[in-house]
């Protein structure tokens, strides 16, 4: 997402801020839920429950993982 920097007031450095803040979680919202529901499907329908739950167990770490990292290096 490329956003223009318009003003440099403190406010609007907030709100930038928690704007992507929020999109992040949103993100890992959607991605988990994705992850919760492909391994129910692996489980329920494709009868491997062995195989889901390591895929959702290393799934979920991944993500946090993954996310914590890149919070972590982001500037905004």
């Amino acid at each position: 997402m490329t956003v223009a920097e318009f003003d440099t007031s403190s406010e609007v450095r907030w709100h930038r801020r928690t704007f992507v803040t929020f999109e992040r979680l949103v993100l890992f919202a959607a991605l988990h839920i994705a992850l919760t529901l492909s391994c129910l499907a692996l489980a329920f329908i494709g009868h491997v429950p062995l195989i889901a739950l390591v895929l959702g167990v290393g799934g979920t770490a991944f993500l946090i993982a993954a996310f914590a990292i890149v919070g972590s290096q982001a500037s905004v």
